[in-house]
């Protein structure tokens, strides 16, 4: 269960103000204790964030690290925005600061405007998904996010033990509405054995991206529902680049041959996602 609270609007309006300024000013090559030493006088006093910023600025100070601070403040800054900051600062990592702070900053825009459960969740994702940050730790560090509740929380649970084994189409899909309503069809006394915590539209966008590279369907959510946008880091045109980019689909083969082989021995399990009764139906039909 999560055990701190949701901040109230000014907070994200704030800490959406203080990511940018972070990482303009990162780009004008001041040094980012310079930046924290200043950064508290020019934040809203009615928040909690300048007392934050102070506590980052000395952090950095005594460990040399910002995820320190964020770690350290849990109450103030979640799991999540911790994990993409340490991320940022691991040695050999091609994610840099700055594009750490511009995740943050969007993702505290959107809590800002009121944002729904399944956005949050799939931003969250494509921003550990597009920039390699790894799923396990990353997951683990989504769950604990105030804004989920307990039914979001078990689902992204299920997700974590599950990414790369099954699509991500379907882990979408087979907990939305639109999944219910289809098997209503075949089916008309069909009762999900998990409530579905997907909308019909997200259902439809997903039911029409099984298969597919999980960068389309972050795209078309975005392009239909409004979902927030991950920052693209700008690739580099090197050797080192491409053979990176060759790893990755060597490994989505690999995926996906581990899949079609898991789907010849029957031993995926999708009775989490709330398919256990359309499993039965096709046995009983064999």
């Amino acid at each position: 269960m999560n055990t701190a609270a949701a901040l109230d609007r000014e907070e994200y309006v704030e800490q959406a103000y203080f990511f940018r300024m972070f990482r303009e000013r990162m780009a004008d090559n001041l040094p980012a204790q310079d930046i924290l030493q200043r950064a508290h006088e020019e934040v809203l006093t009615t928040t909690r964030l300048p007392y934050a910023i102070q506590f980052l600025s000395a952090e950095l100070k005594h460990t040399g690290l910002l995820a320190s601070g964020f770690t350290r403040l849990p109450h103030y800054f979640t799991a999540f925005q911790a994990f993409v900051v340490r991320q940022a600062e691991e040695e050999g990592q091609r994610f840099a600061v700055p594009t750490a702070l511009l995740v943050l900053e969007r993702e505290a825009a959107y809590k800002a405007d009121g944002p729904t459960r399944p956005g949050l969740f799939v931003y969250q994702f494509e921003a550990i998904a597009r920039n390699r940050l790894g799923y396990s730790d990353g997951l683990f560090a989504m769950a604990a996010d105030p804004h989920y509740d307990e039914a979001w929380t078990e689902y992204i649970d299920i997700v974590r033990r599950q990414v790369g084994v099954i699509d991500f189409g379907d882990l979408v899909y087979l907990r939305s509405e639109q999944y219910v309503k289809d098997q209503q069809r075949v089916n008309p006394g069909y009762e999900s054995t998990r409530p579905p915590i997907f909308g019909e539209k997200e259902g439809k966008i997903a039911k029409a991206s099984r298969g597919r590279d999980p960068l389309y369907l972050f795209a078309a959510l975005q392009r239909q529902l409004g979902y927030p946008e991950v920052p693209k880091a700008k690739q580099r045109e090197d050797a080192g680049t491409k053979f990176d980019v060759m790893q990755t689909k060597l490994r989505e083969l690999e995926t996906r041959l581990r899949l079609a082989e898991a789907e010849l021995r029957g031993s995926i399990d999708l009775s989490q996602f709330g398919k256990p009764d359309i499993l039965k139906d096709e046995d009983e039909n064999q």
